[in-house]
């Protein structure tokens, strides 16, 4: 399956029921809650214009969200469909936001995930990515986030 960029007009609330669905199992997990809570799909087609919205699939089976920012390429709400994970669509998408960071000129990727959710960070450490830093959500006197970044390769 091919990933493809979402550009408007395009169905925004498709790509909002698959981050609800599949990032439910943080509900009462991570704290302070997930931002995903005030996502919408202005948001999302705000994205799409700001940034990046990819996905794979019609309805959509994985999405990720790019964001070009000094030094990196941001990597947010990247999803799969709980039917197709294992089948390699995360590592689809995360090779195309290598392609996407070296065709920007930007030497790495970023994420950042919540200290809570310990199965992600062993993810991203297979994937390449190291941890580079915690920080706290605002009010917290203890961190709530890492984040992980992944040098690219400068060759062409």
């Amino acid at each position: 399956m091919t990933p493809r960029r979402c550009l408007p007009p395009f169905d925004a609330a498709a790509i909002l029921a698959l981050l609800r669905a599949e990032f439910a199992y943080m509900e009462g997990r991570v704290d302070p809650p997930s931002s995903l809570a005030r996502l919408t799909e202005a948001d999302i087609l705000a994205q799409a214009q700001a940034g990046e919205v990819w996905a794979i699939g019609d309805p959509p089976l994985a999405c990720v969200f790019f964001t070009p920012k000094p030094g990196a390429l941001y990597i947010g709400k990247l999803a799969v469909a709980l039917s197709h994970r294992r089948k390699g669509l995360a590592a689809a998408l995360i090779a195309l936001a290598e392609r996407r960071a070296q065709a920007l000129s930007l030497p790495a990727l970023e994420l950042q995930t919540r200290v809570e959710l310990v199965e992600n960070q062993a993810a991203w450490a297979a994937l390449g990515f190291r941890e580079t830093g915690r920080t706290a959500h605002p009010g917290y006197d203890r961190p709530t986030s890492i984040t992980y970044r992944k040098g690219l390769s400068t060759a062409p």
